[in-house]
């Protein structure tokens, strides 16, 4: 039985609040094989979706686990994919595919009947070059699966500092309740866009970049030590943390 008929049977008072909790309970974990066991509460436990991480699993082991999630919870995110695995994936659930993004290696699957959450909060999200966009979309689709809308400017990096003006305003103006700004390089843009908006910035430092502190290092480094208040960073090229906890802000903020 899958959770959205137990929750059915709840709601329409077939069973009692303690049998939906037992039969839920059951039904919190569900064991692929012998190398995966899907965590199918967290949702429900976190606001977070679970995501398949997929570097370092095989291209079965990919398709079974995202088989395993939307059999029991009605959706799969796939992340980290090559082309190839992308590529499997689309031809292992063709008809299914109903968002993601090739160069950001992240695919969402739906099952006929799934219904995304309508979470209700909205989140900016900036990027400083072109060579950052991979990663923000990793961001946008995290965020969008949570029930986040999402409003994009990309490549208004500090070079050119003045291209941040009117996309900024207009996310300002749409009430957005958090930023993510992602950033190679010096990850300079983070800092900036954090001392003018009165909204938490989640900076999200990008393995852009060349020479000492390249590939990503000085970027996130860059944030960790800035001096404006209200700014914090996740991983290097973490789009879904970052996609992730800026739903969580923008969803407890509606």
């Amino acid at each position: 039985m899958k959770i959205r008929e137990i929750l059915g049977q709840l709601a329409r008072g077939e069973i009692s609040l303690d049998e939906a909790d037992s039969r839920l309970a059951l039904l919190s974990v569900a064991h692929i094989g012998e190398f995966a066991r899907l965590d199918l509460g967290r949702h429900g436990r976190k606001g977070v979706p679970e995501v398949v991480y997929a570097p370092g699993k095989s291209a079965e082991q990919v398709r079974k686990i995202s088989a395993g999630l939307i059999e029991h919870s009605g959706r799969a995110i796939i992340s980290g994919l090559d082309r190839e695995g992308w590529q499997d994936l689309a031809t292992e659930f063709d008809g299914m595919v109903a968002a993601g993004n090739e160069a950001a290696g992240t695919l969402v699957v739906r099952g006929r009947d799934y219904e995304k959450p309508a979470g209700g909060g909205k989140v900016g999200i900036l990027t400083a070059g072109t060579a950052d966009v991979a990663v923000a979309e990793q961001a946008r689709i995290m965020a969008e699966e949570m029930g986040c809308d999402v409003f994009r400017a990309y490549d208004v990096g500090v070079a050119g500092v003045h291209r941040l003006a009117e996309p900024l305003s207009e996310m300002v103006d749409a009430g957005v309740a958090v930023m993510i700004v992602a950033a190679g390089m010096e990850g300079a843009l983070p800092s900036v866009v954090a001392g003018l908006v009165a909204v938490p910035v989640i900076g999200l430092p990008t393995s852009t970049g060349y020479g000492l502190g390249g590939e990503g290092v000085t970027a996130l480094l860059s944030m960790l030590q800035s001096c404006c208040p209200g700014l914090v960073a996740v991983n290097i090229d973490n789009g879904i943390g970052a996609g992730a906890t800026a739903a969580l802000i923008a969803n407890q903020a509606v």
